[in-house]
């Protein structure tokens, strides 16, 4: 890899149309790299954004105007229904909301215009049939976006499934080391990837060229992250299926998963994120304090093993015992110890 390009700044002398480097909110050699790295996972072109939340701006962006129709998960990232209900509501479009599991979106798709599908879900990690549901939305010319965070382009490819846009947010387990703030959109059409990178182009919604190379730095370790996080998080999971005080365990890789078949469809592996319930605030405080190795920190997917309270942030219908896990690189067996010495404690 070549080091990141600081320059803001290129020598153009004559007309701009002659240089491929004009300015640097339009174009750095450091993006390049890394959008051509992650345009060979996604299998479609890829335009990256300063954070996740910048890539989704730029799908709803190049998507929507006044009287567009947007269907989003009732059970979608906090912040992404947050921005649809205030500011793209404001402005004229009509947001309709339907839960991930069972595909209950399909039913919500007639006038649509934008189909926004987040599989596994954040935090309660439910899952819907992609390609079902993009068939769906295909059928009555709706365009579909999967917000991929959860389980990135290595472990799922929703172009690949006929997804219209692929999003992710490189800060979790893309990047797996909780140092940067980063987003992307694939896809395989053309003329929206133009409208995308215009889009950032004109909004300013730029990453900065250090990120980007820490972020491609970081690529190269994906697989030995990703498969080590699934394996150990599939561990963890199986484990609190079977321990006391534990209420409910979400994750897609146990068999009695309400979507099991279809994450095993289309995912490679089921994630590093493995949430459970404790019932109540007071045990989940407990549990978190009694941690030694595993720190307290919102976010996911990086190398060390973080857990949280997710009902102190509000806006997900979840219990206030409900903790959403992280698993990292640890030795499995040393995050589960861990775990269980902790619950011990509740």
């Amino acid at each position: 890899m070549a080091g990141p390009q600081f320059t803001s700044t290129f020598t153009t002398p004559g007309e701009p149309a002659q240089h491929s480097l004009t300015y640097g909110r339009f174009h750095n050699p450091t993006w390049t790299a890394w959008e051509e790295a992650l345009g060979v996972l996604e299998g479609g072109t890829t335009i990256s954004y300063a954070s996740g939340m910048a890539a989704t701006m730029a799908v709803f962006g190049v998507t929507l105007k006044p009287g567009s129709v947007l269907v989003l998960p009732s059970d979608a990232y906090y912040s992404t229904r947050v921005v649809s209900s205030s500011w793209w509501k404001s402005i004229g479009v009509d947001v309709r909301m339907a839960p991930t599991r069972d595909n209950a979106q399909a039913g919500v798709l007639d006038g649509a215009t934008l189909l926004w599908i987040e599989t596994p879900s954040n935090p309660q990690l439910d899952v819907c049939d992609i390609r079902a549901l993009v068939e769906a939305a295909r059928a009555r010319n709706v365009l579909t976006c999967v917000d991929n965070t959860t389980a990135t382009p290595y472990l799922q490819q929703p172009l690949a499934l006929g997804a219209t846009f692929s999003m992710a947010s490189d800060t979790k387990m893309l990047t797996g080391h909780s140092d940067v703030l980063l987003g992307h959109v694939s896809t395989t059409d053309p003329d929206r990837a133009t409208a995308l990178r215009t889009w950032r182009t004109q909004h300013g919604a730029i990453p900065g060229p250090m990120e980007v190379w820490l972020a491609h730095r970081s690529l190269a370790t994906l697989p030995l992250r990703a498969q080590h996080q699934c394996s150990a998080a599939l561990r963890l999971a199986t484990t609190l299926q079977s321990t006391r005080g534990v209420s409910a365990v979400h994750y897609p890789g146990l068999p009695d998963h309400p979507a099991h078949a279809t994450a095993k469809r289309q995912m490679s592996a089921f994630g590093c994120v493995v949430s459970f319930d404790l019932g109540t605030r007071q045990r989940a405080e407990t549990f978190l304090k009694a941690l030694t190795i595993v720190r307290e920190a919102t976010s996911f997917g990086g190398v060390h093993s973080s857990a949280e309270r997710r009902a102190r942030w509000g806006g997900d219908t979840i219990s206030e015992g409900f903790i959403r896990f992280s698993v990292g690189c640890e030795p499995a067996d040393d995050i589960i110890e861990d775990v269980i010495e902790a619950l011990k404690r509740t």
